[in-house]
C-alpha cells in the first residue's frame, strides 16, 4: 500500500497572500508532496484577535488556491472552533497518510511553547522555511526530541518574500496600494467586502 504525502501549513491566513501560496507550491514540489493542506486558525491562542472571519478567510484561501494543483483548503480548525491547537487539529487527521507540519523559522523559535508539541513531533515531520531576517535556531529541547524519535528536522530551501498579513492590513487601513501582495481574486474579494479599511 503507498502512503501518500500531504503537507500541512497552518496559518491565519488574515489574509492570505502571494508569499503563502508560493510557499506551498514551493513544499509540494521540493517536498515530492502528494497533496499540500492549507488549514486556517479558528482562533490562534498566541497571537491577536483575527479581523477577517472564519468564513471569509476560507473564501479568500479557496480562491487563492483555484487553477493550483495538489493544493486544497482543510477547514477542520475553523469548523472545531475555539483555541486553535495544533495537537487537536493532528489528531482528527486520518492515520493512513505520512504528514509534513511547515512553519517558519520564527515559529521555530518558540515551538517548545506549543501545547503538547512532544506529540506532534511524533505525529508529524517537522519543515522549517526560511522568513525574512529570522534565521532558524531549533531549541535544544526539540533537537533532543527529534534525536530520540530519530527524526530529522526537514529545511526548505525557500526565497522567503517580503510580504505579510500584517503589513497588507496596514496598508489596507490607510488607503494604500498591495499590487503585487495579492491574489487578484483574493484583492476583488477584500475590496467588495471592505475588508480591513479603518475603522477610525
Amino acid at each position: 500500500m503507498v502512503v501518500k504525502k500531504i503537507g500541512l501549513l497552518g496559518g491565519s491566513f488574515d489574509p492570505v497572500h502571494l508569499a503563502h501560496t508560493a510557499l506551498a507550491q514551493a513544499s509540494l514540489h521540493i517536498l515530492q508532496l502528494d497533496e499540500l493542506q492549507l488549514i486556517p486558525a479558528a482562533n490562534p491562542w498566541q497571537r491577536s484577535p483575527l479581523q477577517a472571519t472564519g468564513a471569509q478567510r476560507l473564501t479568500m484561501l479557496k480562491l487563492a488556491i483555484e487553477g493550483l494543483r495538489g493544493l486544497s483548503v482543510n477547514p477542520v480548525e475553523i469548523e472545531r472552533g475555539g483555541p486553535t491547537y495544533t495537537i487537536d487539529t493532528l489528531r482528527q487527521l486520518a492515520d493512513n497518510a505520512e504528514y509534513y507540519w511547515i512553519l517558519g523559522a520564527d515559529q521555530l523559535d518558540n515551538f517548545c511553547s506549543w501545547r503538547d508539541w512532544q506529540e506532534i513531533v511524533q505525529r508529524v515531520h517537522l519543515v522549517v522555511a526560511q522568513r525574512p531576517e529570522t534565521p532558524a535556531t531549533v531549541p535544544a529541547a526539540l533537537t533532543r526530541r527529534l534525536d530520540a524519535l530519530n527524526h530529522r528536522l526537514f529545511e526548505l530551501p525557500f526565497d522567503p518574500m517580503p510580504i505579510s498579513a500584517t503589513a497588507i492590513r496596514q496598508r489596507l487601513a490607510d488607503g494604500q496600494s498591495v499590487h503585487g501582495m495579492l491574489n487578484v481574486a483574493v484583492a476583488q474579494f477584500i475590496a467588495q467586502h471592505k475588508l480591513y479599511q479603518s475603522t477610525l
